[in-house]
């Protein structure tokens, strides 16, 4: 730097700068204060009486600087001379004094340049704080009394009068700017503890009764003097209210996006977004959907519908008000909104939200501020998923006087979106399981028959709770002869493909079943039905690998049932002392494989013996293999009561064995079987003779007439005089009759031939041939069914009352 810079006049630093010196007129130096000394370290002994040249450094003229002084320059940067020959920057004041002689002498106080810069901060940063600074800030004594106030502060005008010193805040702000009472006890707070109280969030009004709403962060800070006696309190206060409304509305918005959409139910979505919104974001708030959304077809891909019906779905916030006032209840139609010139019509059809306040609202319908007669900002935001219309949410604004702004708008634009998706998932999921559920009534009996000699009961539990589909099965059909057919099988996996198949397989056994083919063919067929729909699927054979089905033929007359198995878990049956066996049966290969032939097996039982039926996922899971899981089943069965109805033990059974969160599907079929009463069917054996056919006759109208059924008795001689006949034109030997009075009355005739009759339309000039078909016209229900040896024709008759 140079060695003396001169400036304009200056001010003198406050309380006199570092150093002090008195020159005379010839900037001799007259007096020398301590902080000289200490500045450049000279005593006072070394400089009176010396020139002041001796203090500068370099080219530096005393004289000049007298010069200079004199002509009004009273600050100067100057170099001077340290006792040990160091140079040391400063900044240097005069000004100019008369001594008691009336001579000229200059007092000259100095300050190191660091200092000094120091100095200037210190005096910048005050200017900035009392003058520039966009903060409030307020002194207060320990009395709590204003003290002073910077140019922000003063130019804030809340204040009553100007003449604030000596007051509290209490007595010079309008009421309702903020919570004094509040105020007061933090700044108590700040005098007991003389900590700083930092970042402090207030609610206030600008205005009273404006329905702005500002927040302020507040700051108390103790003053101390130099012996740390806390003698005031700085407030520094500044306007955070943007910084605030946009924290509360992210941390709103994150809270929908946590709350909204917990489940897949249409209703408490809706719900959610109510509760979401109130208090926090308004003081009402109204969801309406589109009643198709409800339904189980697909919204309206191209907007708005034709005719849009709104249905309140949720609605949270206080009463209207006065009883008479218009409101909708949840679940009612909101015909109102739907209503010529309603503003729900333009927000639908502009697919953009609606803010509507002062005139425009007051112009509104009351039906359309149900939220009371209060409301003074009104926000209407469409509901929109895959560019389809789902419904409106409405905003109101009653109790709280800040109105929606911009950035409410965007925040409810956000949270309704999100509501949208969740409505627009759980509609498609109640579409889904709606058609899932559909679809399974369609596969699987939603009633059992009920003959006269079993009683039955089934359970079906999907792997899959949405779809509620699986490739698991089960089935009961009525066969001639009063028989039955139990049936449960399984295809391998679950899901929409499994229970394709599944769909497939159970009509093709009730199919097969009507054949009366024994339970090994009906397999051997089944078997050949599965590599069938396995070869269509071509490249997705590996969706569906096989099943396994175990099919069982219960006679009640002979007490015998007949069964086979395809790969599936053994019958499990219940006698009626409690004894519980797993019929021993070759298992075979499951259905798929193609050419296999099914081992079957006939097994005798009791009336009130319990059959069990069901599928593996009932004994396997992840953790438990087949042996433990028919080892618990034993010990299930073994305590069933010897009373206890089949539902009973169905619900048993999936109460105690089935896994919890099981992966497999599980089907379960119970049936309690009985015996046919002796008295209640009678068979006789047939000669071949002519003559048999008219003792067939008088043995069935003596039956029927023991029976009390001597009005049936006309029609069944018929029906029995043209089965025996045929029998001994057509059959061969040995040859039988036999009445089973049932629900029905049945009439068989059984033969040791295997051909099959035919139904024909005798020619006028025939003389025979009409047999079968008198029988079709004459019975209810007719067939044929092969044994080992023979056939059976049989023929049914409903019984009169």
């Amino acid at each position: 730097m140079r060695d003396i810079t001169f400036r304009g006049g200056g001010e003198l630093p406050d309380p006199g700068g570092e150093a002090e010196a008195l020159l005379d007129a010839h900037a001799r130096v007259v007096a020398w204060g301590p902080g000289a000394r200490r500045l450049l370290g000279r005593p006072a002994r070394d400089v009176l009486g010396r020139r002041a040249d001796e203090l500068l450094h370099g080219t530096a003229d005393a004289a000049d600087l007298l010069r200079r002084w004199k002509e009004g320059a009273r600050q100067a940067s100057v170099r001077l001379r340290r006792r040990d020959g160091q140079p040391l920057d400063a900044e240097v004041w005069a000004r100019p004094l008369t001594s008691v002689n009336g001579e000229r002498q200059w007092l000259v106080q100095a300050a190191g340049a660091r200092t000094f810069r120091t100095y200037e901060f210190g005096r910048a940063l005050l200017k900035g704080l009392f003058t520039d600074t966009p903060f409030h800030i307020d002194l207060f004594d320990t009395r709590q009394r204003f003290i002073a106030q910077n140019l922000t502060e003063r130019r804030a005008g809340v204040f009553r009068r100007t003449g604030y010193a000596g007051h509290t805040m209490r007595e010079m702000a309008p009421p309702g700017l903020l919570d004094f009472d509040a105020l007061e006890a933090r700044q108590r707070q700040v005098l007991e503890t003389g900590e700083a109280l930092l970042g402090t969030e207030v609610d206030g009004h600008p205005v009273p009764g404006s329905p702005l709403e500002y927040v302020w962060s507040e700051s108390i800070l103790p003053l101390r003097d130099p012996s740390g006696t806390l003698i005031a309190l700085a407030h520094v206060v500044s306007d955070v209210t943007k910084q605030v409304r946009s924290r509360e509305r992210l941390v709103l918005a994150n809270e929908a996006g946590a709350r909204i959409g917990t489940s897949l139910d249409l209703w408490q979505t809706a719900r959610e977004l109510a509760e979401v919104a109130v208090p926090r974001f308004a003081d009402v708030c109204r969801v309406d959907l589109l009643d198709s959304v409800f339904a189980t077809g697909e919204p309206s891909e191209d907007g708005q519908p034709a005719t849009p019906l709104l249905r309140r779905a949720a609605a949270s916030g206080p009463d209207p008000g006065p009883a008479g006032a218009v409101t909708v209840p949840v679940g009612d139609l909101d015909t109102a909104a739907t209503a010529p010139g309603s503003p729900f019509l333009e927000a639908l059809e502009k697919g953009e939200p609606l803010l509507l306040a002062d005139e425009r609202l007051s112009a509104c319908p009351d039906a359309l501020r149900d939220g009371g007669p209060d409301v003074h900002s009104w926000l209407l935001v469409p509901m929109l998923a895959r560019g389809a219309v789902l419904g409106t949410a409405v905003f109101m604004r009653s109790r709280t006087p800040r109105r929606f702004e911009p950035d409410d708008v965007l925040l409810a634009e956000q949270i309704v979106n999100r509501t949208a998706a969740c409505v627009d998932n759980a509609s498609r999921y109640h579409r889904e399981r709606t058609t899932a559920r559909t679809l399974r009534r369609s596969l699987l009996p939603q009633r059992l028959p009920s003959p006269s000699a079993v009683r039955t009961a089934s359970s079906y539990q999907p792997a899959s709770e949405h779809t509620g589909l699986g490739g698991d099965w089960f089935d009961v059909i009525p066969l001639s002869g009063t028989r039955v057919a139990l049936v449960v099988g399984d295809v391998v996996g679950h899901g929409l493909q499994s229970a394709v198949v599944m769909g497939r397989l159970r009509g093709a056994v009730r199919t097969l079943a009507d054949l009366d083919l024994s339970p090994g063919e009906l397999l051997t067929h089944l078997d050949d039905q599965m590599n069938r729909a396995l070869d269509e699927r071509g490249d997705e054979v590996s969706l569906v690998t096989g099943a396994t089905c175990l099919y069982a033929v219960y006679d009640p007359v002979s007490r015998r049932c007949r069964l086979a198995r395809a790969g599936h878990p053994p019958l499990a049956v219940v006698s009626a002392d409690g004894a519980v066996d797993f019929v021993d049966l070759a298992g075979g290969p499951p259905l798929g494989l193609g050419g296999v032939m099914f081992e079957e097996r006939e097994i005798a039982l009791d009336d009130g013996d319990l059959l069990v039926l069901y599928t593996d996922g009932l004994l396997e899971s992840r953790t438990q293999d087949v042996d433990t899981g028919l080892r618990r089943l034993r010990g299930a069965l073994s305590r069933t009561p010897a009373s206890a109805a089949p539902q009973e033990v169905c619900d048993m059974l999936v109460r105690e064995l089935l896994p919890p969160g099981h992966q497999d599907d599980v089907a379960v079929l119970v049936a309690r079987v009985s015996g046919l009463a002796p008295d209640s069917y009678v068979t006789w054996e047939i000669e071949t003779q002519d003559r048999m056919v008219g003792r067939a006759r008088e043995l069935t109208a003596r039956q029927l007439a023991s029976w009390g059924l001597a009005e049936e008795s006309f029609t069944t001689e018929l029906i029995v005089s043209e089965l025996v006949t045929n029998a001994l034109r057509y059959g061969g030997e040995p040859i039988t009759l036999r009445l089973i009075r049932d629900r029905n009355l049945i009439c068989e005739v059984s033969d040791g031939s295997s051909t099959s009759p035919h139904v024909r339309r005798a020619q006028d000039t025939d003389e025979g041939g009409r047999g079968l078909y008198l029988i079709t016209q004459l019975a209810q229900n007719w067939g044929t069914r092969y044994g080992e040896r023979g056939k059976t024709i049989w023929a049914e008759q409903p019984l009169s009352g």
